[in-house]
């Protein structure tokens, strides 16, 4: 019986992975579309050649990559049993994530004090496509951050340990995807239209 129960517990742990990963092969599919699309339509004679990348898109940048690195300090502080240094790196994580949704809406009024909006005659595509890809993207740090509310919730209840992992990897596996994928983001953004 003891057999049967790890190899159940086994297949959960793998079956739950996998279903992360597809998720996010999905979701890596779609900004693939949206970033093939941005490269098709910049050869459009509409098209905005000389569009500045806000500094709060910088800054949020920032703070993601060092979100991810409090996230990485989390888990390894829970590996050790050191609870209050986990309790730290989880929240400061959380809080990040929150300036990080700021700075992008700060991000998206630099945009528009450029004259550029979304939709409307003083839309362009150029504006729209960044407005859209980047807004898609909060969106996903919002469920991110959902994710790591559930995170703290549970670690408060002691929940994570040593042996228990697999729901604090999980979402810490999405919250690093949603991380890179800001990353790459930008660093198109800057490619293209630098």
């Amino acid at each position: 019986m003891g057999i049967e129960n790890k190899s159940l517990a086994e297949k959960n742990y793998r079956a739950k992975k996998m279903m992360l990963w597809f998720g996010i092969i999905s979701l890596s599919m779609t900004f693939a579309g949206l970033t093939s699309a941005f490269i098709v339509s910049s050869s459009r004679p509409d098209w905005v050649d000389d569009f500045q990348i806000p500094n709060a898109f910088v800054w949020s940048t920032v703070l993601i990559v060092i979100s991810s690195l409090s996230l990485i300090f989390a888990k390894r502080a829970i590996l050790q049993n050191k609870r209050k240094t986990a309790n730290l790196g989880i929240i400061l994580t959380f809080l990040l994530g929150l300036f990080f949704i700021h700075l992008q809406f700060s991000g998206f009024k630099a945009i528009t004090e450029q004259g550029y909006y979304f939709t409307g005659s003083a839309s362009n595509v150029t504006a729209s496509y960044i407005y859209l890809i980047a807004f898609l993207h909060v969106v996903h740090i919002a469920s991110g951050m959902i994710v790591l509310a559930v995170l703290i919730y549970n670690h408060f209840k002691n929940k994570y340990k040593k042996d228990q992992m697999l729901g604090f990897e999980l979402g810490a596996t999405f919250w690093h995807f949603v991380d890179v994928l800001w990353l790459f983001l930008f660093f198109f953004f800057i490619y293209f239209l630098g």
